[in-house]
């Protein structure tokens, strides 16, 4: 595992957004004191700290010549344009859950885990349809690596997200 992976599995634990009491961060960890929920200025320097450590680890990762980096940079920037997209209804969606823990009815989490799941289709959706596209720019192998690298480390980040947020039912026990 490289340095990159590393950090972006120090990095995903940090995304806890504002949720209940259990799942606050440290002071050091992010740039809110104990017990304070973070900022949209503190999520969005996290999410742009997890793009460039996720851009450096696929670098270091996914071996590429100079006249393949020149082709892939420029799809992989697009690639990760509209996947940031897709991420900020995830964000929203914790933030939402962090706002509303302790309160949520049955009707209401119904629909949080369906919108939840949503956001994942629609990644999944998106790697899918630019399997193709990448695939236009790197061989075969070096394409599907690259799947392989993106999908790790966004496996990465969710554990990280799973394990900061409580589970719902706990909302009771608020």
């Amino acid at each position: 595992m490289t340095a990159g992976v590393l950090a972006m599995a120090w990095a995903a634990t940090l995304l806890v957004i504002a949720a209940p009491a259990p799942a606050q961060l440290p002071a050091p960890a992010a740039e809110a004191a104990p017990g304070e929920a973070l900022t949209d200025a503190d999520i969005a320097k996290l999410r742009e700290g997890l793009r460039s450590d996720k851009r450096q680890t696929t670098a270091e990762t996914l071996q590429l010549t100079t006249a393949e980096a020149a082709k892939f940079w420029p799809v992989y920037d697009r690639y990760i344009a509209d996947l940031t997209r897709i991420n900020t209804a995830k964000y929203t969606l914790i933030q939402e859950y962090s706002e509303k823990f302790g309160s949520y009815s049955d009707k209401q989490a119904t629909d949080f885990i369906r919108r939840w799941l949503d956001v994942d289709i629609k990644a999944s959706q998106l790697r899918s349809r630019y399997v193709l596209i990448v695939g236009k720019v790197l061989p075969g192998i070096k394409a599907a690596s690259f799947f392989q690298i993106d999908r790790r480390l966004a496996m990465l980040v969710n554990l990280g997200l799973a394990s900061q947020l409580p589970v719902l039912q706990s909302q009771t026990d608020k």
